[in-house]
């Protein structure tokens, strides 16, 4: 039986509508490790905004602003781990892998969820409200670990022992836009120790320079989207971004895999999708979990994102429309 461990801390989900002169201050705490109390940080930036997925601690340094909403609910953090080890012992997975066994049956339950795959592993973010219920649709299949005080233990039985009912096996069509950028993208990381020296570069891609992107976006009929993502979760450090934006990385500085996979992206979602909506993640691993294609997800505030290996983007998109069309 896996672990599934759940991180202690609670989370605050933001979002950020271009106010750089709000992100960049905070964003730079981070980078130099004078934030230490926050464990838990990750930012992503889309078209149209940014999206932070902070800790308590790390949400009560962060400065107020009338451009700053926050998500009406915290959060608590999960990862299916080999050997109960905690984060730090976790292996990617991959949302497809977790398809059948914890997202299809959450989405069942009517159990809203807001992924965060990284370079190391893969993040489930559910309501802290609802992790009686989670717990309850998960246990039969995980052992339910928490980490407190640096002890793993087994997570307190929440008294939820009755009221569900076992769902009918249903389809699930894909019911939101999709679309996929011409962009090819790497997800990949770097050393700690190395993040001090490359803290300029950062704020550069993130704040200040659309570098490449500039002269690329300037064709409209390129469907390049400006994507970025970085976490700093336990002190492991995770990196999303597009092929022209690694080019401007030193070399050797960013690991990579032996094969050096690119991803490319389907996004979901033509208006923003919300928090209350549940079975969006399920509506698009579980095609991807059937064909046997992996994929790293990730949730904005307003929009999904999934990536997949770049010479199977035809099919993936291929097969999300064919669900989507079961709908109709």
């Amino acid at each position: 039986m896996k672990s599934w461990w759940l991180h202690g801390r609670s989370l605050r989900e933001l979002h950020v509508v271009e106010d750089r002169a709000l992100l960049s201050p905070v964003v730079n705490l981070v980078l130099l490790f004078a934030f230490p109390r926050c464990k838990f940080f990750s930012l992503t930036e889309t078209p149209e905004d940014y999206t932070i997925i902070v800790d308590e601690e790390g949400f009560l340094e962060l400065p107020s602003s009338e451009h700053l909403s926050v998500a009406d609910a915290t959060w608590l953090a999960l990862n299916v781990v080999s050997g109960g080890g905690g984060f730090s012992g976790s292996q990617p997975i991959g949302v497809t892998k977790i398809a059948k066994s914890v997202i299809a049956p959450l989405a069942d339950q009517n159990i809203s969820v807001f992924m965060l795959s990284t370079y190391q592993t893969d993040f489930i973010l559910v309501r802290e409200r609802d992790l009686p219920f989670v717990m309850h649709t998960l246990a039969a299949e995980f052992t339910i670990l928490r980490v407190v005080n640096g002890e793993t233990v087994a997570a307190d039985d929440l008294g939820i022992t009755n009221g569900f009912v076992k769902p009918k096996l249903v389809q699930r069509p894909v019911i939101h836009p999709l679309s996929s950028p011409s962009n090819m993208f790497c997800v990949t990381s770097l050393d700690p120790d190395t993040l001090p020296t490359v803290a300029t570069l950062l704020m550069d891609v993130m704040f200040y320079s659309n570098g490449v992107k500039d002269s690329v976006v300037g064709n409209e009929d390129s469907g390049h989207i400006r994507f970025f993502s970085f976490s700093l979760i336990e002190g492991y450090i995770s990196l999303v971004m597009d092929v022209q934006t690694q080019q401007r990385f030193p070399n050797n500085l960013l690991f990579t895999s032996a094969s050096g996979e690119l991803w490319k992206m389907v996004r979901i979602g033509g208006q923003p999708l919300g928090f209350d909506e549940c079975g969006i993640v399920a509506q698009i691993s579980e095609p991807l979990a059937a064909a046997d294609i992996p994929a790293y997800y990730i949730s904005t505030f307003k929009f999904d994102h999934a990536l997949v290996p770049e010479e199977n983007i035809n099919g993936v998109v291929n097969a999300l429309q064919v669900s989507q069309a079961e709908k109709h």
